[in-house]
This record gives C-alpha cells, structure tokens and sequence, in this order.
C-alpha cells in the first residue's frame, strides 16, 4: 500500500491529527458508529486526552489497529500508565495492561470481516487492552 512509505504515512498521520480527528471526535463513542474514544492521561503533562481509534471488543477487552505502528503519542501515554478508558457504542469501559500484538495474533480474535479491513490496510501490530475488573 502507499501509505507503507515513512512519507507518505508521516503525510496521512498529521492530516488525520489536525483534520480528521478532530471531526471523528463528534461522532466516535457514540452507538451505531464504528470508532471509538480512547481517553488517556498524557505521561509527562499530566492532561486528559481523547484520541479516535478502532476498537473491536474481544474476549476479557477490546484490540485496537495500529495503523500508523507503535511510536504514537495516545499508545505511549497508555503504555506509561497501563491503563485508559475506552467509550464505544454508547458505554465506557476501563482497560488496562496494554500489550502490542502482532497480526497473527489479533487475527483470530476479530471478525473475519475485520481481518480482511486491517490486512488491506497492512495493519501488522494491534493493542489488546484487558477490561479493568477491580
């Protein structure tokens, strides 16, 4: 795919970042729409941050695509932490234990659907956040 080349996926990230984001954040959460919120708390600000992202609900949490790989700002702030929330369809759920999973991995956990979404897109790392049961 193009956006394999550092530049032009470098292009597509800021663009989401300024532009689409920030539009997705209207919608995203909400039921009967296909992304999701993820809240976190910024590792060196200390501010509360709200990122879209997919996140398919899987057995004990949920798995989130990495699209643009694992040097994120929202997926370090998770990792520092080791905890976020997640709102998707309408409902929040608190995660945590964030572990970075290959394709392979994620693969047989989502729908077959899903799996052909991120293949195309040559999604090959995934985050699998645990439901916070305490």
């Amino acid at each position: 795919m193009l956006t394999d080349t550092p530049l032009i996926r470098g292009v597509v990230r800021r663009f989401n970042k300024h532009a689409l984001n920030p539009a997705m954040m209207h919608l995203a959460g909400r039921r009967h729409w296909y992304a999701a919120v993820m809240r976190h708390t910024g590792r060196r600000s200390g501010r509360h941050y709200a990122t879209p992202v997919v996140a398919d609900r899987v057995a004990n949490g949920f798995i989130v695509p990495l699209p643009y790989g694992t040097d994120v700002d929202w997926l370090r702030n998770v990792q520092a932490s080791g905890a976020a929330a997640v709102s998707v369809g309408g409902h929040t759920y608190d995660v945590v234990e964030p572990e970075i999973i290959d394709a392979a991995t994620a693969g047989p956990q989502l729908s077959p659907r899903r799996r052909r979404v991120f293949q195309a897109f040559g999604i090959k790392r995934f985050v699998k956040l645990k439901m916070d049961r305490s």
